[in-house]
């Protein structure tokens, strides 16, 4: 029977891709199959057409805009979709997560628990791990706010794993298309908080993340960071930068950012064996956040 006709709750489970690998494509068949929710799959590139098909006919909703629209489009399309699917709640995965049915009812839980608060909530994740070899995302807890339980308030959350509420992101607002790919989830976090909702992360279940190729690690400084493709990295440096002219950024953050973004930066001009041509997109990334100029990160692989 397929997928979308079985639906026992009010969740439905949206899944970007980016030119799968043969074994992450398997996966995604295997979750369509075993999972009784609504699944929405966004291809923002490369995924074979025999394979959407497939997707199609266990049931799944396949999307594509026809070429890569970067992370925060492809979410922003997944959520309309669950809207207009008559979901409540949307699971937010990429093509690598490793997460179970039973995983998604956990947080479906605690998502019910936390609207018994008088702070609406806009999402709940679970707790990062890292995966072999990789670095596991680190979230700041919100202050001034108490645990609810298992449930911690944090300034922000990986949107991948995250159990957003649709009623909650009509209000506070898209994701942003033009950060395209990393800070969407931080900015997308700050942002709900200003508008007086809260960001949770369920201690009781976790999630492998895996971000890059290996970790980057310097004693001297204190520090590591996920190893990554040079136009990552420049976008990473870009829309962290532009984000401290965003008045729902605290304060704390861009101090926080001003100290460590320059750190990040030596590391991995280090890294990439000091190179100038390196050191120089790193500049004029830090330049075009300046300036405002986001969009499409320069260096990005074709579809």
């Amino acid at each position: 029977m397929p997928a979308s006709s079985a639906r026992p709750s009010p969740v439905a489970v949206g899944i970007t891709v980016f030119r799968p690998t043969p074994g992450q494509v398997a996966s995604l068949r295997a979750r369509v199959e075993a999972e009784p929710r609504l699944t929405i799959v966004f291809d923002n590139g490369g995924l074979p057409a025999e394979d959407a098909a497939h997707l199609a006919a266990r049931g799944a909703l396949v999307l594509s805009a026809g070429r890569n629209i970067g992370i925060g489009g492809a979410l922003d399309a997944i959520a309309r979709a669950a809207s207009g699917a008559g979901a409540a709640q949307v699971l937010l995965l990429d093509q690598d997560a490793a997460f179970t049915p039973a995983q998604v009812s956990e947080l479906e839980a605690a998502l019910a628990r936390l609207t018994t608060l008088s702070l609406p909530p806009a999402l709940v994740g679970p707790r990062p791990e890292a995966a072999p070899g990789a670095k596991a995302p680190a979230y700041p807890r919100r202050p001034e706010i108490p645990d609810y339980g298992s449930l911690v308030p944090v300034e922000f959350l990986a949107t991948s794993g995250s159990l957003l509420d649709l009623a909650a992101y009509a209000r506070i607002g898209p994701f942003r298309s033009d950060f395209f790919i990393d800070g969407v989830d931080l900015e997308w976090g700050f942002r709900a908080w200003a508008r007086g909702y809260g960001c949770w992360m369920e201690t009781r279940t976790a999630l492998p993340h895996r971000v890059g190729a290996g970790t980057i690690r310097s004693r001297l400084l204190g520090i590591a960071m996920p190893r990554q493709p040079l136009f990552r990295m420049t976008a990473y440096l870009r829309n962290s930068v532009y984000a401290w002219r965003l008045p729902h950024v605290p304060g704390r953050w861009r101090r926080r950012q001003a100290a460590y973004l320059p750190l990040q930066a030596l590391l991995y001009w280090a890294d990439s064996g000091y190179r100038p041509r390196v050191l120089a997109l790193l500049a004029g990334a830090v330049l075009d956040g300046l300036r405002g100029r986001l969009g499409r990160p320069k260096g990005l692989p074709s579809e």
